[in-house]
């Protein structure tokens, strides 16, 4: 097994690649990113998604309802590797467009990645609204 040092920087590599694609509004490759079995817990959902394929076709059905994310930063990351698995958390900036609004979210997630032993792919997203500031 690789060290310690070098995984950590291939799951940030992978998470930086799939916040890439997110902010980049590139659905091939962001969902590229996740494992067949990833599973979806977003605070702005009623139930959780229990698989990629459900989680595009929630995605497909906003884009064509004019949803386009326009932009997305992370911050405040930190990695904790779990053997074959890392937990990625982070804060989240995004714009995104749905029609003609625009909107801005401020966020935590976590996503748990898995080695497949080729890459590290997400398995588990956790979205979460942030505290405003103060609070």
């Amino acid at each position: 097994m690789t060290s310690t040092p070098h995984r950590t920087e291939h799951v940030q590599q992978a998470a930086a690649a799939l916040v890439a694609a997110f902010a980049s509004n590139d659905t091939d490759a962001y969902f590229d990113a996740f494992s067949d079995d990833a599973t979806f817990f977003f605070y702005t959902l009623p139930a959780p998604l229990l698989s990629r394929a459900a989680y595009r076709e929630v995605w497909n059905g906003w884009q064509a309802d004019g949803f386009v994310v326009l932009d997305c930063q992370s911050s405040k990351a930190h990695i904790s590797l779990q053997g074959d698995v890392a937990i990625f958390m982070h804060d989240v900036a995004t714009r995104v467009r749905f029609g003609t609004e625009e909107s801005r979210f401020h966020e935590r997630e976590t996503i748990v990645f898995r080695y497949d032993g080729q890459r590290w792919l997400a398995c588990h997203e956790h979205l979460s609204a942030q505290p405003e500031q103060g609070a």
